[in-house]
């Protein structure tokens, strides 16, 4: 089995000024309506995957 692993972080600075700090890439529609992120999770969820282990920055979190 395949594990994924899916970097989701970094500050965007190539997609400036469509992501900033307050929205990351990770969270931007740019090819329908959904997320880069969850594109990406659509992506690894067949059976060949265990689940996904998702890296990211702790400034990904809200506290």
């Amino acid at each position: 089995m395949i594990l994924p692993v899916i970097l989701a972080g970094g500050s965007g600075t190539r997609l400036w000024p469509l992501s900033r700090t307050e929205h990351p890439k990770q969270f931007l529609n740019l090819i329908n309506d959904s997320s880069l992120l969850e594109n990406t999770l659509k992506r690894v969820s067949s059976n060949n995957f265990l689940a996904p282990f998702v890296l990211c920055h702790q400034s990904c979190f809200k506290s």
